[in-house]
């Protein structure tokens, strides 16, 4: 195997010092910004996935089985749903998570978790509906993949066209990830109700990339860039940008294509090589793109959590998001094992702690969430409950709809992207309503972004 390793700068972190905030556990420099640091919740097991919600919650899976929201102004937990037939197992149980993009009329949660099968252990995903106290109505979307008790992926993400995106493991076979007859060692992409979409790039399959080994981190980007992070074997870690149809090469190619065997299959079967390579490996795992001037010095930067070199890597992107530019290593072994990652609207981060995963060594308190927060950012609440209101009306849109939002947003302007992310309209906004006008879009799926200094909110709507 080889030992390519990824040729970007390396920031050292700085050391913790205690803070002067009320809730803070200590505070570091990022370049010239301070950031505090607190723990929201301890004690909790394996968390695997940690979102920002659209009510200002924060929602999480733990590999056990259990869904919980978590209120990031007092740390107060609701645990809104358990799942009896989830196998936690090794790396298996309870995984993914998303919730549908218009979540205010399809309040939809998405959930991917292994259950056994007979002997087999397999892979299911499911779909469930929010009442606004708990989650019900299980719909199953996708089962039987194949699933094993390590590399199950498995992260969900719903990308700007409105399609669902779930990543699978090889589920410890290597043949599984260049076979087309399965979903393992892949990345799917799903319509919001389990079908396979019409403009996937093989007809009548979820598939939309092969050759994975066991990627863990999915994200978008504004531009409708998407990424993802990937385990490596004992070598090659890897960041991939994901592309339709493309090839990621294992298990014939590991990293780059850079040994002789590996140049031949890459030229041979569409293999997209990734943008970074860590050898040795860093156990990649959750990944968030983060572009708030809270912290200035991670703008238009990939946020990624590992577990084995336990620390957080910031990857400063090029202008077009194609490549990487500088890498920085933050809370090296300061909490060890980091799971999972996202950022909430207002610019703070949150950090899922998996040191009781059975590959760690738990310490006093842990797993934990941890919230990061620019000092001189107003912190909790700086967008309330009521603030993310946002009304399009009439929703379908033909030709002019009237936006509605809520004051205390202090907007100062809007965009609107395309399905595939693309910015098709901006404009600056001087008041608490105004109109828009479609008479020039195509049919489909839009999002209109409305953003100030206290945050951002956005909503989907349709042009028929």
């Amino acid at each position: 195997m080889k030992k390519t390793t990824c040729h970007i700068t390396v920031i050292l972190l700085l050391m913790l010092t205690m803070g002067c905030s009320e809730r803070s556990e200590g505070q570091i420099n990022i370049g010239s910004t301070v950031v505090d640091t607190s723990t929201l919740i301890s004690d909790i097991d394996t968390p695997w996935e940690i979102l920002w919600g659209p009510d200002n919650f924060l929602w999480f899976t733990e590999r056990q089985g259990t869904v919980s929201r978590l209120n990031p102004a007092n740390g107060q937990r609701t645990v809104i749903l358990t799942i009896t037939d989830v196998f936690e197992y090794g790396e298996g149980g309870l995984l993914g998570m998303a919730l549908h993009p218009d979540f205010q009329t399809q309040p939809y949660v998405y959930l991917v978790y292994n259950y056994t099968s007979g002997s087999s252990i397999k892979e299911r995903l499911v779909r469930y509906s929010w009442d606004g106290n708990s989650l019900t109505n299980q719909e199953t979307l996708i089962e039987g993949i194949s699933a094993n008790s390590y590399h199950n992926g498995s992260r969900l993400v719903f990308g700007p066209d409105g399609k669902l995106y779930m990543s699978t493991g090889d589920a410890g076979n290597t043949s599984n990830s260049q076979n087309m007859n399965s979903l393992s060692g892949k990345i799917l992409r799903i319509n919001p109700d389990g079908t396979v979409p019409d403009d996937n790039p093989f007809s009548g399959n979820y598939i939309w990339t092969t050759g994975h080994r066991n990627a863990q981190g999915l994200t978008f980007s504004p531009d409708g860039i998407l990424y993802s992070s990937e385990h490596g074997p004992d070598t090659d870690d890897e960041l991939n940008i994901i592309e339709t149809g493309r090839n990621y090469g294992w298990p014939q190619v590991a990293g780059f294509c850079d040994l002789p065997a590996e140049t031949d299959f890459c030229s041979e079967n569409n293999v997209r090589e990734p943008i970074a390579a860590w050898t040795p490996t860093l156990a990649v795992a959750g990944i968030s793109y983060y572009d708030h001037p809270g912290i200035p010095e991670w703008q238009h930067s990939i946020l990624m959590t590992s577990l084995k070199a336990g620390k957080l890597v910031s990857l400063k992107l090029s202008s077009d998001g194609m490549s990487i530019m500088e890498q920085a290593d933050w809370f090296v072994n300061h909490y060890g094992r980091l799971r999972d990652i996202c950022v909430s609207p207002d610019g703070r981060v949150y950090l899922a702690v998996s040191n009781r995963d059975g590959r760690g060594t738990p310490r006093q308190g842990d797993d934990r969430i941890v919230e990061i927060r620019a000092v001189n950012s107003t912190g909790i609440s700086t967008i309330p409950a009521g603030i993310n209101t946002l009304k399009i009306i009439p929703n379908p849109v033909k030709g002019e709809a009237s936006v509605y939002f809520n004051e205390k947003l202090k907007a100062t302007g809007y965009t609107i992207y395309d399905q595939w992310g693309k910015m098709v309209a901006r404009d600056i906004v001087n008041s608490t309503g105004f109109k828009i006008n479609t008479v020039l879009f195509n049919s489909g799926i839009y999002h209109l972004k409305i953003s100030g200094p206290t945050g951002t909110v956005s909503s989907a709507f349709i042009v028929p």
